[in-house]
């Protein structure tokens, strides 16, 4: 066949296989492909990057051959060939000889869904993996857990990739143990090149490098050798540069260079637009009541919300009923407090007492608890007092976080602190018991 049979060929096979994939996964991986050859049993595809050949090698194959084979003959496989710019040696490629970075398809541009309290982040997001290096660099997102933060980073990594630059996303620990390994066998010039090479560098939850000095020194070299070079850097963590403990004073002004842009919890609209689209990727049709509903009862994040989703599919599926609003108010009922209970099906307790019990606990006043003093005691009893709303009533982070005069960020770290000393600490596990019977009583 001629090539430009192969390309035509290669347009009715992206004609049927647009319908069974989803929009962003296509624009990101099949849109800039083309039919470059059809010989005997074999069919040659152009990509624009070795990350777009190779994923379609991974994940997209099976479909890949399955409509071909219905357009040509039987038995006719696929060979992926970089056309694109970055190709190395217009080589051939089915299982690429270097290292791949593979970021998450759900996690793109188009599948991310914006509101009041995200949308600087997700244009900023935009705009460095458009034109890295330039305008905002670094760009340092923080945002509690849950709000978006490591999607936008495979959103960024996805999109770069598929115009053919390199990208290295990897999480702060991540970052550590492979310095401290590298130091341990002597390969630290190899890790230097692995990070300094790159067009942009994606690193999550930095705070993780809080008080590593070494991985710091590290970390704040790479940081000016990739600046200097006008090289992208994106950097998430859960609190803004300021707030980021026992990290040096040199590299926390560094992150202030370029933007920062934090992300808030979502709010009702928002929420209700997450729903709607998770509700078509779950095959589940939800009403307009029903939807309010459940966005209303999770208002903590967006893992929060898409747990409480699948909560209410489970149950419908369990009793093979629709999700009616008595329904969805049943499967959440140990979420919402609604039909008598609170979070984890406690009784709602006002704030005010829970936290004059915790203050009479810990023998400090309520005034300490939410005032601003950072003793051990005080800062222990806020993150309790902070923890037991949280599970007594089920409250946002942003309605905790009012309560406190904090920011959700705080919340969070409360609560995740808590949650883990419980599991260890039996003074302070016997402690909340305490407390908890006074609330029941």
């Amino acid at each position: 066949m001629t090539d430009r049979t192969a390309r035509e060929i290669w347009e009715t096979a992206l004609g049927e296989i647009q319908v069974q994939v989803n929009k962003s996964n296509y624009r990101t991986f099949f849109e800039k492909t083309v039919g470059l050859s059809c010989e005997t049993g074999r069919f040659l595809i152009g990509t624009p990057s070795v990350f777009v050949a190779e994923y379609l090698d991974r994940s997209q194959r099976s479909l890949i051959e399955k409509t071909l084979i219905a357009l040509t003959a039987p038995g006719t496989s696929v060979v992926f060939q970089v056309t694109g710019a970055n190709a190395p040696g217009r080589s051939e490629t089915r299982v690429p000889q270097r290292e791949a970075v593979f970021f998450n398809p759900r996690y793109t541009f188009d599948s991310f869904i914006t509101g009041a309290a995200n949308r600087m982040a997700f244009a900023a997001a935009q705009s460095v993996a458009e034109n890295p290096g330039h305008g905002y660099n670094p760009l340092f997102i923080y945002a509690g857990v849950g709000l978006g933060k490591t999607h936008l980073l495979h959103a960024i990594g996805s999109s770069a990739q598929a115009q053919g630059r390199k990208v290295l996303y990897i999480s702060a620990e991540r970052f550590t143990n492979e310095f401290v390994n590298a130091i341990r066998l002597r390969q630290t010039e190899d890790f230097h090149r692995r990070y300094r090479s790159v067009d942009i560098l994606l690193v999550d939850d930095i705070q993780f490098i809080s008080g590593k000095e070494q991985t710091e020194e590290s970390f704040f070299h790479t940081f000016n050798e990739l600046h200097n070079a006008n090289r992208q850097i994106v950097v998430t963590s859960d609190t803004p540069p300021g707030a980021l403990p026992l990290v040096q004073d040199r590299l926390r002004s560094r992150f202030g260079w370029g933007l920062t842009v934090d992300i808030q919890p979502p709010d009702l609209e928002t929420r209700m637009a997450i729903l709607r689209d998770k509700s078509v990727t779950h095959g589940v049709v939800l009403s307009s009541e029903v939807v309010e509903l459940i966005a209303r009862t999770a208002q903590g994040n967006i893992r929060e919300l898409e747990g409480a989703l699948n909560r209410v599919t489970a149950y419908a599926q369990l009793v093979g009923a629709a999700p009616t609003l008595e329904l969805v108010k049943k499967a959440l009922a140990s979420v919402s407090g609604r039909s008598g209970g609170g979070h984890d099906g406690l009784p709602p307790v006002p704030h005010n007492r829970i936290i004059s019990l915790v203050a009479e606990n810990f023998q400090v006043t309520r005034e300490d608890i939410t005032g601003r003093r950072r003793d051990k005691k005080t800062v222990l009893a806020r993150q309790v007092a902070m923890y037991l709303i949280k599970q007594q009533n089920g409250c946002s982070l942003a309605q905790i976080g009012e309560e406190f005069d904090r920011d959700h960020s705080t919340v969070i770290y409360a609560c995740e602190k808590i949650a883990g000393e419980l599991a260890h600490n039996a003074y302070l596990d016997r402690l909340i018991h305490t407390i908890r019977e006074s609330l029941a009583g």
